[in-house]
C-alpha cells in the first residue's frame, strides 16, 4: 500500500512531452493569427507587415481577409481536442471544399490570371489556391462551365460539414414545414390529446374495412420484444459533460428536433461540447422522499425547455398516416366527460426533462488506460477499442488477439475491479451481437434518468398502444419503453432500496400521462399502505387502493371472475382477442341478443399491480397463488396484465408456479447470487450498482437487458395525479371487495367446524348415521365421533340414537349446500320458511322468463353514469347485488345460468 505522503500521479495521468509540443504550436497558430489580423484589418503591422500580407492574401487572394479567423479556428481547435478524428476532420475536410470553391469562383470572375504575371495578380484574385483550381477548369470547360463545378463544390462540402445527406436535410424541411402548416388549435389538440396515435391495425391497415378483424395482436409478432429502445447512429464523442441550453418557446407551439445521436465512442474521438447548455434556476430542490428509492442525488429545477438533449425529441414527429389511420388514432385517444367535453391527456410539460447525455469523459478515457494496463502487465492479447457511456455505467469493449482464449480476460476479473477501484464490474461474453467482450463499469460521474424524457423520445411516440411505460435508458445511452401488453404479465424484485418502487412510480404515471380511464382501468395493491397512496382518487383506479391482504386475495379473485366474464362474451360473439372485441363494438357489429336489454360496451386493459408479493404470500398463499396462477396462464387475450413486485425474491414467495406463467422479469440489486437466480434464473442482479440499476428479461429472450431505471419526482406524480383528478371522479366498483359476513358459529362447535362439515357432508351423500363410521372415515377417535353425531341430532341432521342401529338420516342429499351453509351460520334452517322463500320453481323456463321481464336496463360496468336515461332515479350500478342477478351476459344468454 502506498504511503499517503509519498503519491504521485498514476502515470497514465501524467501529460507527456507530445500535449506540451501540440500545446506549443497551438500558441503559435494563434500568435500568427493575431499579427495576421492586425496587418490584414487594421494596417497595425513593422517590418514583417509586407510578410504577413503574403502570407494571408498569397494562398487566398483577396479571401486572405479571413485568414486570421481561420488560424484563431485551428489554434482553439488544437487546445481543445486529444487527437484530431471523426468530427474534426470532417468539419475540416467540409471548410477546405466550401474555400477551394470560393477562391476557383472568385479567380475565374477575376478574369482568371495566370502566374506569368507574377503574384501580384493573383493576390488580387483567387490567390494562388484559386489559380490551382480555377485556371485548368476554365480552360478546359470554359468560365461558366467552371463557376458550375465549384458551386457543386461547395453544395457538397455543405453537406460534410452538416453530417447529413440530402434525404436527411429534405425530411427534416417537410418535418418543419409540416408543423408550420398544421399548427392550427385543432392539431395541436389533437397532438396533446392523441399523443397522434398511429392506427393499431399498421401501415396496411383496410380503409374498405374499418371494423375487419386483426390479423395480430400485441405480443403475437414473430421475433419481436416486448423492450423497445431509441436504437440510433453512433457520432463521436463528447469529453465533457453538456447540457442544453433553454429554448424558450410559447407552449402552444410545435417544435421538433431531428435526432443526432450519439455512438460507440471510438477511442480516438475528440472533444465535441454540445452547442446547448440549459440555464440553471435559482432553486435547487433535493430528490422527493415518495416515489421510490433510485438515490439521494439532488435535482434542479430548470426552467421550461423544449429538450433535454440533443438527440431529444420533444413532440412526436409528424407522420403521414392514412385518413382512416388518423380517424382511428383519434377515436382511441378520446373520452368524452359527463359534463360534455372532452377528457385532456396531461402534457408533457408535467414532467420536468433531465440533464444532457455525455458520452464520453476524462474518466472514461483514464479506465480504458487502466484496462489496458491490466491485460498488459498479464500477458493477455485483448485490446480495448471503445466503450459505450450509459447514464450509470459505461461497457467498454475488448477484442481478444489470434488464439486467445476468453477465460484469459474473464479470469482477469478480480484484477480488473482492484484496478478500476470497484467490485461492481460485470463481463459479458460476448456483447449480444458482437465478437467482443464486455466490460461494464459504474460511472464515477452517474446521470439521472428522467421519466419525462423517456416518453418524450422517439422510442415512445412511435408506439401508440396505451400500457406503453417507460423503462429508462439502457447502457449505451439509448431510451427504453416496454410494453405491457406484450409483456404480458411482469415480475418485479429487488432489495429495499434498489428503485423498484421508483419503476412501479414511473410505470404508474406512463400509464396516466398516456392513457384515458375508457382505455386503462387499474387496480393497486398496497400492503405497505404507504407507497401508493398518492395515487389515491384518480378515475383510472376500479377500486380504493387495497392495503389488507385478505381484500388483496379477494380482489384477485375478482380479477379472475372478471377474465372469466370476458372470455364469455369473446367466445359468444366469436372473437379470439378483447382488442378484435373492442374494435367490433366501436363499429356496431356487436349487438346483444334479442330480447336481452344489456348494453355493450368495450371493455378497457385491466392492469392490476401488487407492490409486494411477500405480505400477500403470508397471509393468503394459496388463493393469492391459485388466483395468480389463473390469472397469468389465462387473462393475456382478455385484457388483463399483471404486475408483481417485491422485495424478499425467495422461492416461498416467488413460487416455481407464479414464475412459469409470469415470462418477464425486471431485476433490480439483490443480496445474493440465489435471490438473482430466483428472479432471472441466472446470475447477474447481484452486482448491480442500485439506486435504478437492472436487468430486463422479456418473454422469449436468453439475456438480460441492463437499464437504468426512469425517476419522476413526488411533486410531478401530484401534478399528473391532479391533473386528472380536475377531470372525473372515480367510478369504483363494489363487487371487488366482498364485505364481511359476521358468521353465527354455535360456541359449542368451537373449533370443530371443519370435522363438523366433512361428517354432515359424510352422511347427507351416503344417507347413514354411524358413529363407528365417522371414526373411520374422519379418522377420530370414538369420544370425538359422538360429539359430532350429537352436534348434528341438535341441527336436525339425524335422528336420535337407537341403541346399536344407525340413526335416521332427516336431510337429502340435495340439501347438502343448504345444510352446510346454515350449520356455518350463513342462511336459514333446511325446510324453513325462508328457505322455501329462496327456493327456485320447476320451470327453470318460467324462472328465467320471469327475470328477463322483471329486470330493470343493466348499465355499462365502466361507464361513470346509467345508460338509461328514461330510469335515472330508479337505476342502480350494474354491480348491485339485485341487479347482477337480474342482468344477463354473454354466459346467461346461452342458457346455462349466470356466469358468476
Amino acid at each position: 500500500m502506498a504511503n499517503p505522503r509519498t503519491k504521485t500521479s498514476p502515470p497514465s495521468s501524467r501529460p507527456s512531452g507530445g500535449h506540451y509540443r501540440r500545446t506549443g504550436w497551438a500558441f503559435v497558430v494563434l500568435a500568427l493569427a493575431v499579427v495576421i489580423g492586425l496587418r490584414e484589418w487594421f494596417g497595425i503591422s513593422g517590418a514583417a507587415g509586407g510578410v504577413l500580407h503574403h502570407i494571408a492574401a498569397g494562398p487566398l487572394g483577396v479571401l486572405g481577409i479571413a485568414v486570421p479567423v481561420l488560424l484563431a479556428a485551428l489554434g482553439v481547435a488544437m487546445l481543445r481536442a486529444r487527437t484530431f478524428s471523426g468530427a474534426p476532420v470532417r468539419v475540416g475536410v467540409g471548410c477546405l471544399g466550401v474555400l477551394t470553391g470560393v477562391a476557383g469562383i472568385i479567380h475565374v470572375c477575376s478574369g482568371n490570371p495566370s502566374l506569368d504575371y507574377g503574384i501580384a495578380p493573383l493576390e488580387e484574385a483567387g490567390g494562388l489556391l484559386g489559380w490551382v483550381v480555377g485556371y485548368p477548369l476554365a480552360t478546359l470547360f470554359s468560365a461558366v462551365g467552371a463557376v458550375i463545378l465549384f458551386i457543386l463544390l461547395i453544395a457538397f462540402s455543405s453537406l460534410v460539414i452538416s453530417g447529413r445527406t440530402v434525404a436527411e436535410i429534405r425530411e427534416l424541411m417537410a418535418e418543419r414545414h409540416g408543423h408550420g402548416a398544421d399548427a392550427t388549435p385543432a392539431n395541436l389538440a389533437t397532438r396533446t390529446l392523441g399523443r397522434v396515435r398511429r392506427a393499431v391495425a399498421g401501415a396496411d391497415h383496410d380503409d374498405d374495412a374499418p371494423t375487419a378483424r386483426l390479423d395480430a395482436y400485441d405480443g403475437d409478432e414473430p421475433f419481436r420484444s416486448a423492450l423497445e429502445s431509441d436504437k440510433r447512429t453512433r457520432g463521436s464523442g463528447r469529453r465533457k459533460r453538456t447540457r442544453d441550453r433553454a429554448e424558450s418557446v410559447p407552449s402552444d407551439a410545435v417544435t421538433s428536433v431531428l435526432p443526432d445521436p450519439p455512438v460507440d465512442v471510438p477511442l480516438e474521438s475528440d472533444t465535441q461540447d454540445t452547442p446547448a447548455r440549459r440555464p440553471k434556476s435559482a432553486k435547487t430542490s433535493k430528490t422527493a422522499k415518495g416515489g421510490g428509492k433510485q438515490g439521494a442525488a439532488k435535482t434542479e429545477t430548470a426552467a421550461p425547455v423544449t429538450r433535454s438533449e440533443p438527440d431529444a425529441v420533444t413532440q412526436e414527429t409528424p407522420a403521414a398516416p392514412d385518413e382512416q389511420d388518423f380517424a382511428d388514432a383519434i377515436a382511441l385517444g378520446q373520452m368524452e366527460l359527463p359534463d360534455g367535453s372532452t377528457y385532456r391527456l396531461p402534457e408533457d410539460s408535467l414532467l420536468e426533462p433531465g440533464h444532457g447525455h455525455a458520452t464520453r469523459t476524462d474518466a472514461n478515457d483514464a479506465i480504458v488506460n487502466r484496462l489496458q494496463d491490466v491485460f498488459t502487465e498479464f500477458g493477455v492479447d485483448a485490446t480495448v477499442t471503445g466503450y459505450t457511456r450509459g447514464p450509470q455505467v459505461t461497457r467498454y469493449e475488448v477484442h481478444l488477439g489470434r488464439g486467445v482464449n476468453v477465460s484469459r480476460v474473464t479470469g482477469q476479473a478480480k484484477n480488473i475491479a482492484y484496478a478500476v477501484g470497484s467490485d461492481e464490474i460485470r463481463l459479458l461474453t460476448p456483447i449480444p451481437g458482437k465478437s467482443a467482450i464486455g466490460v461494464e463499469i459504474p460511472n464515477s460521474d452517474r446521470e439521472m434518468v428522467k421519466l419525462g424524457d423517456v416518453l418524450r423520445s422517439q422510442a415512445a411516440k412511435k408506439q401508440a398502444h396505451p400500457l406503453v411505460v417507460g423503462l429508462g435508458k439502457d447502457v449505451e445511452g439509448d431510451y427504453v419503453v416496454t410494453n405491457l401488453a406484450k409483456t404480458p404479465h411482469l415480475l418485479v424484485a429487488g432489495q429495499t432500496g434498489s428503485g423498484k418502487s421508483s419503476f412501479v412510480n414511473s410505470m404508474i404515471t406512463s400509464i396516466m400521462m398516456r392513457a384515458t380511464p375508457e382505455e386503462v382501468r387499474m387496480v393497486l395493491v398496497d400492503p405497505k399502505r404507504v407507497e401508493l397512496t398518492i395515487y389515491e382518487g384518480i378515475p383510472h383506479l376500479i377500486t380504493p387502493i387495497i392495503t389488507s391482504p385478505k381484500k388483496a386475495a379477494e380482489a384477485l379473485e375478482w380479477v379472475v371472475r372478471e377474465m372469466d366474464a370476458r372470455y364469455d362474451d369473446l367466445a359468444s360473439f366469436g372473437f379470439k382477442h378483447i382488442d378484435d372485441f373492442n374494435k367490433a363494438v366501436r363499429a356496431g357489429e356487436v349487438q346483444p341478443l334479442p330480447g336481452s336489454q344489456r348494453v355493450i360496451a368495450p371493455y378497457p386493459y385491466l392492469l392490476v399491480v401488487v407492490d409486494e408479493l411477500a405480505d400477500l404470500m403470508m397471509t393468503a398463499p394459496k388463493d393469492v397463488e391459485a388466483s395468480i396462477q389463473r390469472i397469468t396462464q389465462l387473462a393475456r387475450a382478455a385484457g388483463i396484465h399483471l404486475v408483481l413486485a417485491t422485495q424478499r425474491p425467495v422461492a416461498q414467495v416467488v413460487t416455481g408456479l407464479i414464475k412459469s406463467n409470469v415470462p418477464s422479469r425486471l431485476a433490480f440489486a439483490t443480496a445474493s447470487q440465489l435471490d438473482s437466480r430466483v428472479i432471472l434464473d441466472q446470475n447477474g442482479a447481484e452486482t448491480l450498482t442500485g439506486q435504478g440499476d437492472a436487468l430486463y428479461l422479456g418473454p422469449g429472450a436468453s439475456t438480460p437487458v441492463r437499464v437504468q431505471g426512469s425517476w419522476v419526482t413526488e411533486s410531478e406524480i401530484r401534478s399528473v395525479v391532479d391533473h386528472v383528478k380536475s377531470q372525473l371522479q372515480p367510478e369504483y366498483r363494489e363487487d371487488v371487495i366482498v364485505p364481511e359476513v359476521k358468521k353465527q358459529i354455535d360456541e359449542e362447535i368451537g373449533d370443530d367446524m371443519d370435522l363438523l362439515l366433512q361428517a354432515a357432508e359424510l352422511i347427507i351423500t351416503s344417507q347413514f348415521g354411524s358413529t363407528s363410521m365417522l371414526q373411520r372415515k374422519l379418522r377420530v377417535g370414538f369420544a370425538k365421533a359422538g360429539r359430532l353425531m350429537d352436534l348434528l341430532e341438535t341441527r336436525e341432521v339425524v335422528g336420535p340414537s337407537e341403541g346399536s342401529k344407525a340413526r335416521d338420516v332427516l336431510v337429502q342429499p340435495e340439501q347438502l349446500e343448504e345444510t352446510l351453509a346454515w350449520i356455518k351460520g350463513e342462511g336459514s334452517a333446511p325446510g324453513s320458511e325462508e328457505s322455501d322463500a329462496e327456493a327456485p320453481g320447476d320451470d327453470a323456463d318460467t324462472v328465467v322468463a320471469d327475470a328477463v321481464a322483471t329486470t330493470t336496463p343493466p348499465t355499462d360496468r365502466y361507464a361513470d353514469t346509467p345508460l338509461d336515461s328514461a330510469r335515472e332515479d330508479e337505476s342502480e350500478s350494474w354491480d348491485d347485488l339485485a341487479a347482477e342477478e337480474d342482468s344477463e351476459d354473454a354466459w346467461s344468454l346461452t342458457g346455462r345460468g349466470a356466469s358468476w
